[in-house]
């Protein structure tokens, strides 16, 4: 008999077979790996309502923007590029520049009252957000602000569904 029949006493006739233990080691693995999962994503969730709402975060001063003009921030962390537009003397809206449809950046037309989106030249409202044209189904989050002693401040997202 060849050595390597003492190292190896499986025939290839039963290599295909799996043992009951093997099989149950398997499904225990999976099993904890998904209930791992599963309290990492309630971990989470716990986390985020015990770190309260989002920062409250200087954008500019009123003086600082024209009407028409822009500025470009971030919002509600560093990742998230948004855009402040000043639309009247005292009217601003604020959106996030991320494109609903292939997260391209959005540039504002306040001439045309519009937010374009030159990827697949989709067009928001520029006082709403909302969608005018072009692929996007969903209109752009939209920044909520607070002008307090002559100071524009982000407070919050809020997102909308079609």
């Amino acid at each position: 008999m060849k050595a390597w029949r003492e190292d190896f006493p499986i025939d290839s006739a039963n290599d295909r077979d799996v043992e009951r233990r093997d099989f149950v080691k398997f499904l225990v693995l999976v099993s904890g790996a998904l209930a791992a999962g599963q309290v990492w994503i309630g971990l989470q969730g716990v986390w985020r309502r015990l770190a309260g709402g989002p920062p409250r975060v200087r954008i500019a001063s009123v003086a600082d923007i024209a009407k028409n003009g822009s500025r470009a921030f971030r919002y509600p962390t560093e990742h998230d590029p948004c855009l402040l537009v000043r639309t009247g003397d005292t009217e601003f809206v604020a959106f996030s520049q991320v494109c609903t449809h292939l997260s391209c950046a959005v540039i504002p037309r306040p001439e045309e009252n519009i937010f374009l989106c030159p990827c697949h030249e989709g067009k928001f409202n520029l006082r709403t957000g909302n969608v005018v044209a072009g692929p996007p189904r969903r209109p752009l989050p939209r920044i909520d602000l607070e002008i307090r002693n002559s100071e524009i401040y982000a407070i919050g997202v809020t997102v909308r569904s079609a």
